[in-house]
């Protein structure tokens, strides 16, 4: 399935139910919400009201971006809120705790993404690349929104998509980061399936144009 992921961090909070809507009338599938703790990332966003306030508010499915440290600690609780697919960092905690939140998110029946930085590389998650349902690759250095796509990111889902073909898995790749009309094209051909679009999704005039140009 290939669907954009239009993040809330870039939503006009004080009207987020109309914002909701919004994304359900562009045919996308997901929305992306961008949970910061200013540790893992140098900014703070929001955290489990959000989640459970869009939850009430749509039916599309939640995608819970964690930019957390130790998200172990609160996997439970965004479950709870209505999480549908929680993706957390590789480089946010230990490769136990990562086994172990893999575990209570698949027993909880939701699924799991693993997210990688820009300069962190695709072998880091090679170790659980079986074990879960999606990678997400930042293609911006995580914590703010309105930066500039990172073209050189393309070579990591590019090496990603060949894993995955290679072995025959079942895993959704998403990108997160300066994605607009040309990168998401750019992404898309690089193997991408999941786009998260902040600015671009909610400054645009016709946000219907990010499904049309899905293929």
């Amino acid at each position: 399935m290939k669907t954009i992921s239009p993040s809330i961090l870039a939503a006009d909070m004080l009207n987020l139910g109309e914002e909701i809507k919004k994304i359900e009338l562009s045919g996308a599938k997901y929305v992306h919400i961008d949970v910061m703790d200013g540790i893992f990332v140098p900014n703070i966003s929001y955290g489990m009201p959000i989640v459970t306030a869009v939850r009430k508010a749509t039916e599309l499915v939640l995608d819970v971006h964690l930019m957390i440290t130790q998200p172990e600690r609160y996997i439970e609780q965004f479950i709870q809120c209505g999480a549908d697919i929680i993706t957390f960092h590789v480089e946010s905690t230990t490769h136990d705790e990562i086994l172990k939140s893999i575990d209570i998110i698949h027993k909880r029946g939701k699924k799991v993404g693993l997210s990688i930085k820009p300069n962190t590389e695709v072998d880091t998650i090679l170790p659980y690349i079986n074990l879960i349902d999606q990678v997400l690759v930042m293609t911006v250095e995580p914590g703010f929104g309105g930066q500039s796509f990172i073209f050189d990111t393309m070579k990591k889902v590019s090496k990603i998509k060949d894993i995955i073909i290679s072995k025959d898995y079942s895993i959704d790749i998403e990108v997160d980061g300066g994605v607009n009309s040309n990168t998401l094209l750019v992404a898309q051909e690089s193997g991408a399936n999941i786009f998260v679009l902040g600015t671009a999704f909610f400054k645009c005039d016709n946000p219907c144009e990010f499904t049309n140009l899905l293929k």
